[in-house]
């Protein structure tokens, strides 16, 4: 076993310009269980970028030692696009700047690709089954059209990820508490992660709209069998897909980011893809809400933004939790709660405009109608 590096080249560059995508793979290539990791989809969300180097140096440790028992492949680096653009001294790295489009929006849905596939070919046996339809993902996604560098990124982060059993995607929130997304399917897997992780929300939501990275990894399996007409036992979903949100946007230091690296670590061993024992997972912190049942209080005018609760705070519907001052009447507009829940993210910007969100909060009852988009922008 050796720790190895690509440099996978992306295309379309500008004339004279050159990025790569570098991947580190650890443990055996093919090797089964396969975890990958990246980092900095969206390029201006740095916690990931910090927790997955302490990641990359415990894995080289680990590597080395024997102890990776399936493969490991890590993205520190997934948005090198994002990563470069600078527009007045501040990183942009949430949208491509060229079209607009957010770095973690998107992905191709390939289930009806693979679905013609594989019609006719699946015998049975759920191990040939997955790795049929794994063979078949692997195809379509490197048979994607890239039109622009941004479409050649997004092809080579799905090549990488569609097959494994267990993707992580590093992001952060403005300023949040640490919370992580995935599908209720998908939750019970994902407890021992939230706990060791210290979540303080877990947000379930099989479509959560806008075609996101993680719902592209393992959604395709659950729209795969809609399309073949099988059922879970038959086809189960054999990639356990999660966005996690690393706190915000300033929660940057190496102490926090290495107990972030190491709780990960643990729920690798977990699920047995690092060998040796875990420990027992701490107490868990929440418990899962609806994505659906998410309020995002929204500032009723323009003006200063001012917090009437913290991060963490529990609040009860109509609770005053952010107050707007228009800067010129000094006329001050209550922001209430709609659910009772804790807040669990506030945007950093202290002036925002009318409809901007200020706050949400994590209720357990669903506010969006059916086919709502979930996701901010």
């Amino acid at each position: 076993m050796a720790h190895t590096i690509d440099d996978l080249p992306l295309a379309h560059g500008r004339a004279g310009t050159r990025r790569v995508l570098r991947v580190h793979r650890f443990g055996t290539p093919g090797a089964r269980p396969k975890a990958y990791i990246q980092a900095g989809l969206h390029a201006d969300e740095t916690p990931g970028h910090l927790v997955a180097q302490h990641l990359l140096a415990a894995l080289k440790g680990l590597d080395a030692a024997g102890a990776v028992t399936g493969e490991v492949v890590l993205v520190p680096v997934a948005n090198p696009i994002g990563l470069d653009q600078i527009v007045l001294q501040s990183l942009s790295g949430r949208f491509e700047l060229a079209t607009g489009v957010n770095f973690n929006r998107s992905y191709a849905d390939l289930s009806g690709v693979v679905a013609d596939a594989v019609r006719g070919r699946l015998c049975g046996d759920t191990a040939a089954d997955v790795a049929l339809v794994r063979q078949e993902l692997r195809r379509a996604a490197e048979a994607l059209p890239a039109a622009t560098q941004a479409d050649a990124l997004r092809r080579a982060l799905l090549t990488l990820a569609l097959d494994a059993d267990l993707m992580l995607d590093l992001h952060c929130d403005f300023d949040a508490v640490m919370h992580l997304y995935t599908a209720p399917g998908l939750w019970e897997g994902f407890r021992d992660l939230a706990a060791r992780l210290g979540c303080e929300a877990a947000f379930l939501a099989d479509q959560s709209g806008g075609h996101p990275f993680d719902e592209a990894c393992s959604g395709v399996w659950w729209r795969l069998r809609e399309r073949l007409g099988t059922d879970a036992d038959a086809l189960p979903v054999a990639c356990a897909a999660t966005t996690i949100e690393l706190r915000g946007q300033l929660a940057v230091d190496d102490a926090t980011a290495a107990r972030d690296a190491a709780a990960i670590l643990e729920h690798l061993r977990h699920r047995g893809m690092l060998a040796g024992d875990p420990g027992p997972a701490p107490a868990p912190r929440c418990g899962a809400t609806p994505l659906a049942g998410v309020d995002r209080v929204a500032a009723p005018e323009a003006g200063i933004v001012l917090f009437r609760v913290a991060l963490g705070d529990r609040v009860e519907p109509g609770q005053v939790v952010a107050e707007i001052l228009e800067p010129e009447s000094g006329i001050r507009h209550p922001c209430r709660a709609r659910v009772a829940g804790p807040v669990w993210t506030r945007h950093l910007n202290r002036f925002v405009g009318a409809g901007e969100g200020v706050l949400s909060i994590a209720g357990t009852e669903p506010l969006a109608a059916p086919g709502t988009p979930l996701l901010t922008a």
